[in-house]
């Protein structure tokens, strides 16, 4: 049987970035982007130029899960992640201390939320940047696993795609829908009550699993698949295999 495949366009262009979120899995999947960056150059690619959204500081419960400091408490953990990257790297990324909204302006090929409420996304899905944008990678998680879904926004960039990966949205809308959130645990104040909610190292494992997919679409130039539920529970990944029936565009 013939494996269905979702082929990249224009990919030796310089991809353009934007991580809204630098929590437990922002910071981890912001934290390999060089990596990516990297393995891109070494074979001629211009890589990959990033913008990192936050609003949020560093606070002392953040330096228990997080890549943060106490000496960083009070300060904006994109200004923080991106002010390190680009030391260490030698990178000239850009860091933004504003929440996206509605509001919110740009033309990015990639989209990559890491935000950990519905109310987030909505605000995402609503603003010129998600309707200007080639891809949409969002990743979010439970206590002990979750998923990442990477689609093409039915937008004015992907009108004349005829072959369309559906976005996190269209696959599960409850994700988008704020009123749900008050359904959630939201990460608690207290560092305890943190880890007992989100097992250790499940934001590296799905912000790593994250980049291994767009390592694979950047660099060969398809992917077969467009995401995955993880589950450290069991220790089971199941891909969410790219299929285009008939009527998708």
């Amino acid at each position: 049987m013939t494996r269905s495949v979702h082929k990249l366009n224009h990919s030796r262009a310089m991809h353009r970035v934007a991580v809204i979120g630098c929590g437990g899995t922002g910071s981890a999947l912001i934290g390999g982007l060089p990596f990516l960056h990297q393995a891109l150059t070494a074979i001629g690619h211009p890589g990959l130029q990033v913008i990192i959204a936050d609003g949020d500081k560093v606070s002392a419960t953040n330096c228990v899960r997080q890549p943060f400091s106490e000496s960083e408490i009070g300060l904006f953990k994109s200004t923080v992640l991106v002010n390190r990257l680009n030391l260490f790297w030698g990178l000239n990324w850009q860091a933004s201390t504003e929440y996206v909204s509605r509001k919110t302006e740009g033309k990015m090929d990639i989209l990559i939320s890491c935000v950990d409420t519905r109310a987030a996304r909505f605000e995402i899905i609503r603003s010129p940047l998600f309707r200007k944008c080639a891809y949409w990678l969002d990743i979010g998680n439970t206590a002990d696993g979750s998923q990442f879904v990477l689609g093409q926004p039915k937008n004015s960039r992907n009108r004349r795609t005829p072959r369309r990966l559906p976005t996190v949205a269209e696959l599960f809308p409850e994700i988008v829908k704020p009123e749900l959130d008050k359904d959630d645990n939201l990460p608690s104040c207290s560092a305890v009550e943190a880890l007992e909610r989100q097992e250790p190292f499940i934001n590296q494992t799905l912000a790593y699993h994250a980049l291994a997919m767009l390592a694979r679409l950047f660099r060969h130039g398809e992917i077969s698949y467009h995401g995955a539920f993880v589950s450290l529970t069991t220790g089971r990944m199941a891909p969410l295999r790219v299929r285009f029936p008939v009527g998708i565009i």
